[in-house]
């Protein structure tokens, strides 16, 4: 395959971890070392994964391992200052979505990736997710405009709220679950967006009295598209129909169907992407206005689970190092929708309506 990339990972959470397991088990990577803060945490991945070194400081790791790439999966507000470390360092990136808490900064980023001839990969899960893309896809043939009706709601306590309340302290719902689904939204589309509007709420009394936990966004596109996402996270979140994701055309509609009948809840992971079967509607009739197909349904409960994704992401990076792969539409769609998340973030603290 050629080359094997030395990669570091900053930040053993969730996300950090299940992509140190797959640079551990891809080949094209090694994976050198982890870092983070936390001793429990990284020893006991470390400990996993045979014994990979770890640190507590990004800068001793970088100096100490000089890799070929680092994975940044910590907190938002960290991501612009680690990704320039590491780019200046000579490093490609992968980075956790969102690329940054603004725009500036993303753009810095970009910018610094360009600079210093560099792959900057964003961790946009559901563009490498088989069913996603099949959902993308027959979304696209149900002619314009469309009705996109999307959330992910999360219904969290004990660590996975604490994890929450963290992000909650620079970052709301619908910049930092949003970009996923407006990025959706995006690809159904193929238009431009032209306005935002959105509506928020505080629901507990343990974030910051500036910061609300609730948020539902809307976004209306140049070809008359519309498409509305909801989010919540936090322990009075409820699990009815916290997974919606249904998307109307003129010739018909497709959705996402089952993912609640999965037995995991709201606040499980791999019940974020899971998709189970897709229903497709077809809205053909005869001269009676009587329905000529039946609905179709797609069985999915063969794709790559979270773990798989992960591996899935993780090659992708690979093949981006290796192959000198072009990534300029891969960085401008991040920034697109990074800024239209950030619009709605404005719509809900000023209540007004944001052109674009």
């Amino acid at each position: 395959m050629g080359k094997t990339i030395k990669v570091l990972v900053v930040g053993c959470g969730n996300m950090g971890s299940s992509h140190a397991r797959a640079y551990h088990k891809l080949k094209g990577f090694e994976l050198v070392a982890l870092v983070d803060r936390n001793a429990a945490t990284r020893e006991k991945l470390s400990e996993e994964l045979g014994g990979v070194d770890q640190f507590d400081d990004f800068d001793t790791a970088l100096m100490a391992k000089k890799p070929d790439a680092v994975a940044i999966c910590t907190y938002p507000g960290t991501h612009a200052v680690l990704t320039l470390k590491a780019l200046e360092s000579g490093a490609h990136v992968f980075c956790e979505k969102p690329l940054a808490p603004n725009i500036k900064d993303a753009e810095t980023m970009v910018a610094a990736a360009k600079k210093h001839n560099k792959k900057l990969v964003i961790g946009y899960i559901l563009r490498v997710h088989p069913s996603w893309k099949k959902f993308i896809e027959i979304a696209r043939g149900l002619g314009k405009p469309l009705v996109m009706r999307m959330n992910l709601n999360q219904q969290s306590s004990g660590k996975t709220w604490r994890t929450h309340m963290r992000i909650l302290e620079s970052m709301s719902p619908i910049v930092d679950c949003g970009v996923h689904y407006v990025d959706v939204m995006c690809q159904m589309t193929r238009s431009k967006p032209v306005a935002v509007s959105a509506i928020g709420a505080r629901l507990s009394e343990q974030i910051d009295k500036d910061m609300y936990n609730y948020g539902q966004l809307q976004v209306r596109f140049e070809d008359g598209s519309i498409g509305w996402y909801e989010v919540g996270w936090g322990p009075m979140m409820s699990e009815v129909a916290f997974f919606v994701k249904d998307v109307i055309g003129p010739k018909g509609c497709v959705n996402i169907m089952d993912a609640e009948k999965s037995g995991k809840g709201s606040d499980n992971i791999d019940s974020h992407t899971k998709t189970n079967r897709l229903k497709i509607h077809h809205a053909e009739r005869d001269a009676n206005d009587e329905f000529t197909k039946p609905d179709e349904i797609l069985n999915t409960e063969d794709e790559p689970d979270h773990q798989g994704l992960c591996d899935l992401e993780q090659e992708f990076f690979l093949n981006a190092i290796l192959q000198d792969v072009d990534l300029g539409d891969h960085l401008d769609d991040a920034v697109n929708s990074l800024k239209i998340v950030l619009a709605c973030d404005e719509a809900v603290r000023t209540g007004k309506t944001i052109s674009l």
